[in-house]
């Protein structure tokens, strides 16, 4: 007699989560969930990846580094540094570079992972703003991306000071002198970070603490919301035959997206362990042990600070006396003016919304940059700037290597600071604008096919063809914003 055989214990064990967490449904509803498949797509990943070498390779690196500016006499590898007073945690660095297995490797991994981070997170906001998926209902996962690279710079910063090497030590010199240029409370701020008059003893335990716990819980934190909120709103894709403001296209996350993730997980890990195994990051043997009254030559921060040094670098030094005291306007402005930067990045989608009329309607769908010439035009002139400062942040190395005045590699980057952004802004909008008359062309008469065709009453024409009509649903899937212009009375 044949009945209904029993569950065995792995079924039965997942109808007892099911019963608790309704996981059923909840696979039902996500593991089917589509993804566009879309090259762009995979920047986001690349975050995502990067970030969970972070925290693997942080975990291995803390075993082995001290965070105490106790001083102590180095005996280890590095015989050219062998008897050097020099800080315990500038010690416990040589030693993890040099004498753990598989140490400088995993140091090296850290730092590059730490650099691909944070550009992944630089080009992900770019390729999101030019395409204006931060529109709505994206609005607040734009803002803890924002978030994400915000926190991202400065735990950056604290990680590449916490070896006290000469290089990041020089770095920190230039954090102290920002704060002291902050009016009335500077000193404060000064004392209160460094645990005394600078450098202090307590930097390094304090970095620590903030580079290995505070900051990365609360990027896991955001990371794990922003997730869920691209989950929740649905991915957007980019305009094409059969998408719609309501549906996604593409493949679905169980198996075929989840097979590709997993393959390109392992392809970034494998890219970054490459890149630490043959080129060299951070040497902080070549610089030495870090002492308040030595700089080292040709000091320069990681890339993605270089623009904070270079607003401060161009910036006449000028001061001003009021009642006694003394603003250094010439490090004070600079230091205002980079969050400035930054926070308009931050803010972009709520002021395109009210400066193009509020629209208030749901975007799933993505814009071409060329159709929308002014968003376009002030995301080119706003990278042109920080590549301008990039370069005036590393104007003695910039006016060394080319044979210039360093006066004049400063000058030119002042004048560059003003007038290149606005270039880019003119020339960017004309070219888009060009764009969008050249896919009317292409939608009116099609494509130029070089056959030349004599009519009957002798005239020469081209022959175009004509475009599919996947190719036309590409070139006039949307609508015609209102610019961001003055409005015409």
């Amino acid at each position: 007699m044949t009945g209904t055989p029993d569950p065995s214990r792995g079924e039965r064990v997942a109808d007892w989560f099911d019963g608790r967490l309704g996981i059923y449904s909840l696979g039902k509803q996500y593991l089917r969930k589509v993804f566009p498949d879309h090259w762009s797509f995979l920047l986001g990943e690349i975050c995502l990846y990067s970030f969970v070498v972070l925290i693997l390779t942080g975990i291995y690196l803390t075993l082995f580094f001290h965070p105490s500016m106790n001083e102590v006499t180095y005996h280890g590898s590095y015989v050219p540094l062998n008897g050097i007073r020099m800080s315990d945690a500038y010690a416990s660095t040589l030693h993890l570079s040099f004498d753990v297995r598989g140490g400088l490797l995993i140091r090296q991994l850290h730092h590059w992972a730490a650099l691909v981070f944070i550009a992944a997170m630089l080009t992900h906001m770019m390729r999101h703003f030019f395409t204006g998926s931060f529109r709505k209902p994206r609005e607040l996962n734009w803002l803890f991306g924002w978030t994400l690279l915000f926190l991202g710079l400065f735990e950056g910063l604290f990680g590449y000071s916490l070896p006290d090497d000469l290089l990041s030590g020089t770095g920190m010199r230039f954090v102290d002198g920002a704060l002291l240029s902050v009016p009335i409370v500077g000193t404060y701020l000064s004392m209160f970070l460094f645990g005394g008059e600078y450098p202090g003893h307590d930097i390094v335990s304090r970095f620590y603490s903030l580079h290995v716990l505070l900051i990365p819980g609360i990027m896991a934190a955001l990371v794990v919301v922003h997730l869920i909120l691209v989950v929740y709103h649905k991915h957007t894709q980019f305009a094409g035959p059969g998408r719609t403001e309501r549906n996604v296209v593409g493949t679905p996350f169980m198996p075929v997206y989840l097979a590709k993730a997993g393959g390109f997980f392992f392809l970034v890990f494998g890219a970054l362990t490459l890149l630490a195994a043959v080129a060299s990051i951070n040497p902080v043997w070549s610089y030495g042990p870090y002492r308040a009254d030595q700089v080292s030559t040709g000091a320069q921060p990681d890339w993605y600070l270089g623009f904070a040094e270079g607003l401060v670098r161009v910036m006449p030094g000028w001061e001003v006396t009021l009642w006694g005291h003394t603003l250094v306007l010439g490090v004070l402005i600079p230091i205002v003016v980079f969050p400035l930067l930054l926070v308009f990045i931050g803010v972009y989608p709520f002021l395109e919304a009210r400066l193009t009329g509020g629209d208030r309607r749901e975007h799933h769908l993505l814009d071409r940059p060329r159709n929308r010439p002014t968003r376009t035009a002030i995301g080119v002139a706003w990278i042109s700037l920080y590549l301008v400062l990039l370069a005036g942040g590393g104007n003695d190395i910039v006016a060394t290597r080319l044979h210039l005045s360093i006066n004049t590699v400063t000058w030119a980057v002042r004048v560059a600071v003003f007038a290149v952004p606005a270039l880019a802004f003119v020339a960017t909008r004309r070219i888009c604008l060009g764009l969008q008359l050249r896919d009317a062309e292409l939608v009116l008469h099609g494509r130029e096919t070089g056959v030349i065709k004599r009519l009957p009453h002798g005239e020469y024409v081209e022959v175009h063809r004509p475009l599919d009509q996947a190719e036309l649903h590409t070139l006039t899937a949307h609508k015609r914003p209102r610019e961001l212009v003055e409005r015409e009375p």
